[in-house]
């Protein structure tokens, strides 16, 4: 028995034949066919908008009858009162004008009461002479396109209400720190007025004295605890006092008023430092330790006497836990004057003092300073204090000068410590007037 082989070129004839009969069977949709079961919506109407014919698809999408629909109704009679409103009042215009229209967008009502989004296609067929005779119309179901803009509506809204909310979130950010803002500032000058109110406005002129003083606030928001004062004991004799006391803000304020008043009170019964650091020591005790909340502050007292000794000063010092006064010496170096043994003044019932004294010759500037000017921070971390060496390296390299030169030396190096100073510091300077310079003999001819 013998198998023949098939021929390959006949095979690849064979199923070609096979494509094309696919191909055409197809192809076999009448027009009929293709009208009716067309992908979109096909209708007919007169001039005066009856349908007169219209296919399967958009009679399923409108739910609606043929026999309901052909004849009986106007295209019109399809649309929502909105599509009808546009309809009449631009469509139908336009399409008389123009001959067709495309892709408008209208809106059809179907027999549930749904409204169906479409887009609409409108052509006019004339007659040979050019009469027209109807309007064929396509039209695309919209809905897929009308969610989608929606979408894209809702996201806008949500977007444009978002951004507001964010502006007014802005806004009202902008409100409150604009009014935060002015509390600050109205809190900034009432404690500017307070702080004020609890030091010296200005030093009063004491007769053989040149005197300076120099405040710095480290807070504007904050209230300082640092103090000073000079004032007339009698005729030739003055007191002045520098100090600290502890914490910050409203009590800190308070102690800072009590301090002044009973320090002055005391010098003016007697004015013998120690003796006055030793009453402010048992008003502070007395006031605060029986409540369990101890109050403290450190303070140099002292007497300056100007009369006993015509062109110099005579001074008296007395410590409580104070840093040691520094003296400009007009020979030109710097000394401290020590002040032992003093303690934190209101920490116990008692507190012995030392009282130091010195004079001033002419030239000679006596400076009082609080911590903030020793313990402010220095170098590129701010990790390491000032103290009272370079203090006195400061000090020397100025002298000698008066007490304006002084304290404006010293301001300026505060502010170069910017960011280490920390802390409030107040600096208060006594000086005797340099003697003027004796006239030259030849002076004394020329005259």
């Amino acid at each position: 028995m013998c198998r023949t082989e098939q021929d390959p070129e006949s095979s690849e004839t064979e199923d070609e034949a096979d494509t094309d009969a696919v191909f055409i069977a197809l192809l076999e949709d009448s027009a009929e066919e293709l009208y009716e079961s067309a992908p979109c919506g096909y209708l007919s109407t007169l001039m005066d908008g009856t349908i007169a014919k219209i296919n399967d698809t958009l009679l399923r999408w409108l739910g609606m009858e043929r026999e309901a629909v052909v004849g009986r109704r106007r295209f019109t009679d399809l649309l929502t009162v909105g599509g009808k409103l546009y309809h009449e009042t631009h469509f139908a215009p336009l399409l008389r004008m123009k001959g067709e229209l495309s892709g408008i967008a209208l809106e059809m009502k179907t027999a549930d009461g749904g409204r169906l989004p479409v887009l609409v296609s409108s052509t006019v067929k004339h007659s040979g002479e050019g009469e027209p005779l109807l309007i064929r119309t396509t039209v695309f179901d919209a809905s897929d396109r009308r969610t989608y803009e929606e979408e894209l509506l809702h996201r806008k809204r949500e977007a444009e209400q978002a951004r507001a909310e964010a502006e007014q979130a802005r806004a009202e950010a902008e409100e409150a720190r604009r009014q935060a803002e002015a509390h600050r500032a109205r809190l900034a000058d009432a404690l500017t007025v307070l702080q004020q109110s609890l030091l010296p406005a200005s030093l009063p002129a004491a007769p053989g004295l040149e005197t300076a003083v120099y405040y710095h606030t480290a807070s504007p928001d904050r209230l300082g605890g640092d103090f000073y004062d000079l004032f007339p004991v009698d005729g030739a004799r003055w007191g002045f006092f520098l100090g600290d006391v502890c914490g910050k803000g409203p009590e800190a304020a308070a102690l800072t008023s009590l301090v002044r008043y009973t320090l002055r009170a005391a010098a003016l019964h007697d004015p013998e430092p120690a003796t006055a650091l030793a009453t402010l020591n048992a008003v502070l005790h007395e006031r605060y330790a029986a409540s369990g909340d101890v109050r403290y502050c450190t303070a140099i007292f002292g007497i300056v006497d100007t009369g006993s000794r015509p062109g110099h000063a005579t001074v008296r010092l007395a410590s409580g836990g104070h840093p040691s006064a520094l003296i400009l010496r007009a020979g030109g170096h710097a000394e401290f004057l020590p002040t032992p043994g003093g303690l934190l003044v209101g920490i116990l019932p008692s507190a012995p003092a030392t009282t130091a004294e010195t004079v001033l010759e002419p030239g000679d500037t006596l400076l009082l300073y609080t911590d903030g000017l020793t313990e402010a921070r220095t170098g590129p971390t701010h990790n390491s204090l000032y103290g009272e060496d370079a203090l006195h390296a400061f000090a020397t390299a100025h002298a000698p000068c008066t007490p304006q030169e002084a304290i404006g030396a010293l301001s300026e190096l505060l502010d170069s410590f910017g960011d280490g100073l920390d802390d409030d510091t107040a600096l208060l300077a006594l000086g005797v007037p340099a003697a003027p310079p004796h006239p030259s003999p030849a002076t004394k001819h020329d005259r």
